[in-house]
Order: structure tokens, then sequence, then C-alpha cells
């Protein structure tokens, strides 16, 4: 009888953009009520995850707030919870206003798995670059530990994803991070946030993903900013032991949602 495939088992939430009000609103849609809807359908499969991620654009207003409250829904997790910035978060306020640092961790092995969380965000800025330090630990942590398979995850897109308006503001400096991870035969995946939609290629072996936002959806392929009717998401992945990657987005569709689908920018 062949043996039974063991797997690693990942949630991936991103963009929740809460604010510090309560009623804090993203284009009409109140961000706090469409993440509870998501993490109740996460709960709902009753798996618990061996570890969930949080990839950026946590907050839309960067207040202490705001992360206590993330903070205090991610608590209904039994297993570790790893946050790093987008565009929209303050990281200082982000690190020193929830107590538990090691949502911070920048390398994390598991199994037969080694990921990496980078932070591409820019102060003040909309798109996103990795800086020479990120870029070195890159490098150093490929260099080590050659017999596991890595996962890098950060906020910014590093591909161009046929949506003009959002290409403008993706990963600046993505060559010199494919100049490292070109060299690397045992990187699977590269995961994302920021683009509050799907995305699911392969690029040179590697698995290339983004996932939807827990509120508002951005409309694929649109070259001026337009907002989708789709309903917020979640991404499940399991990782197997041999490298293999299974993985499907989830959505609260069961909800019914108020959108702006007339703003024009966010």
């Amino acid at each position: 009888m062949a043996k039974k495939q063991r797997w690693l088992n990942i949630i991936q939430v991103t963009d929740s953009h809460l604010r510090k009000e309560v009623d804090g609103k993203l284009l009409g849609m109140n961000t706090r009520e469409s993440l509870d809807a998501v993490l109740e359908l996460v709960d709902s499969h009753k798996e618990q995850p061996d570890l969930v991620l949080a990839t950026g654009d946590l907050a839309q207003d960067g207040s202490a707030e705001a992360y206590h409250c993330f903070e205090k829904k991610m608590s209904r997790f039994k297993c570790p919870v790893v946050w790093f910035s987008g565009n929209h978060d303050d990281p200082e306020v982000m690190t020193s206003s929830i107590r538990n640092s090691e949502a911070f961790v920048k390398v994390k092995i598991m199994g037969q798995w080694k990921l990496i969380f980078l932070d591409s965000s820019v102060r003040n800025k909309v798109y996103g670059e990795l800086a020479a330090s990120e870029l070195a630990l890159l490098k150093q942590e490929l260099e080590k530990d050659q017999d596991k398979h890595v996962a890098i995850c950060f906020h910014h897109h590093p591909v161009a994803i046929d949506c003009t308006w959002l290409d403008t503001i993706g990963l600046k400096n993505a060559d010199e991070l494919f100049a490292i991870t070109d060299q690397h035969s045992h990187i699977k995946l590269i995961l994302w946030g920021h683009i509050h939609q799907e995305y699911d290629q392969v690029r040179n072996g590697v698995r290339m993903l983004a996932t939807p936002s827990t509120c508002v959806q951005f409309k694929p392929l649109s070259e001026d900013f337009a907002v989708d009717d789709l309903a917020p998401g979640y991404r499940w992945l399991k990782l197997g032991v041999d490298g293999a990657i299974e993985t499907a987005v989830e959505r609260a569709d069961h909800i019914e949602f108020v959108v702006d689908m007339s703003s024009k920018g966010y």
C-alpha cells in the first residue's frame, strides 16, 4: 500500500483593510464584517491549519485599533499566524501594537518546507520594492537548507497581471528578485496579496499565486481602477512533503455585501 501523503495546511488571508472605527468601510463595504464572514467560512471546514499567513494591508489606516482588532480575530487559530506589511500598513505601529512578537518572523521551517517572509512595503508609497537587506536575507536563506522546498511570501505582485493600473504599483525591482530566485530549483512557490483578485500561473517552474481580499475585489484585466462584484475570500494551500502544491480560493458568497461599484479609487 502506498504511503499516504502528508501535507502542511496553510490558510492565507490578505488585504483586510480594517480601520480604527468598528463601522469602518472600504468602498462601501464594512471590512470587519467581511473579514468575520471569511473567517467563519474558514471555521466551517473544521480543519485546523498548521499556519495562517496574513499578507499585508491588514489595516487601511495603519491604526493600533485596527491591528488590535485583527489580532483578536486571529486568536481563533491554535497555530502560528505570521503577519507582514502592505502599502496601507504602518510597520512601526503594527509591530508595537500586538503582543505576539512571533507574528513577525522572517523564516519558518515546517517539515520539508522552508517559508521566507519578506517586506515589500515602501513607506508612503503604493508600489512595492524589496530593500537590499531583504534581498540579502533571501539570498542567504536560499543558500541554506537546500534539502527543503521553499515558499517565498510578500505583499506586492512581482509579475504583470494584465491589469494596467495595478501593474504600475507592483514590485518595482522584481528583476532583482528573480535574478536570485532563478538560481534555485528548490523554490516551489511565490505567494502575495495586494491585487484583490485570484492569480495562479507558473514561472520557471515556480507556482505564482495571489489571493482575493477579505473585503472588496478588483476587476481583472481592467485598464483603469475598477471594482469587481465577486465576494470576499481566502486561499487554502496544502504543501506536500514531495514539493507538491494543492490550493484553491474559497469565497463567502453566501452573504450579500454592499460595495460602491462606481468608485474611482481607494
